[in-house]
């Protein structure tokens, strides 16, 4: 605040400071916001490429690693991890993640099909 002739004061450019202000916090929570809906988005990616690779496993009893693993890379997953137990196939899928500057993301999910 400054003071000008005759004693009153001036509150000129103040509000250019504070809508400088506002936009950096409005942007800071978009943000925000972006990156948790990628992460929301990549998981509802991951489960379903889990549920069809289990079911293209379960379908497949004698190779239902082998099925569930292709029927994620059509999903553009990978398969982490895989177990026939008797007929039932339970599989663990990633998919990558919303991209972030500092860190690779991958998000996860499992799957089990089966007749029981």
């Amino acid at each position: 605040m400054s003071v000008r002739a005759g004693g009153r004061s001036s509150d000129e450019g103040a509000a250019t400071v504070l809508v400088v202000a506002m936009a950096g916090v409005l942007m800071f929570v978009m943000v925000g916001l972006a990156a948790a809906g990628g992460l929301v988005v990549a998981q509802r990616r991951a489960q379903a490429a889990a549920d069809l690779a289990a079911l293209g496993g379960a379908a497949d009893a004698g190779i239902g690693c082998a099925t569930a693993a292709r029927v994620a890379a059509a999903n553009a997953a990978l398969v982490e991890a895989c177990e026939v137990v008797g007929r039932d196939v339970r599989v663990t899928v990633s998919v990558p993640g919303p991209l972030v500057p500092w860190r690779t993301v991958r998000v996860t999910a499992e799957a089990r099909a089966g007749p029981g």
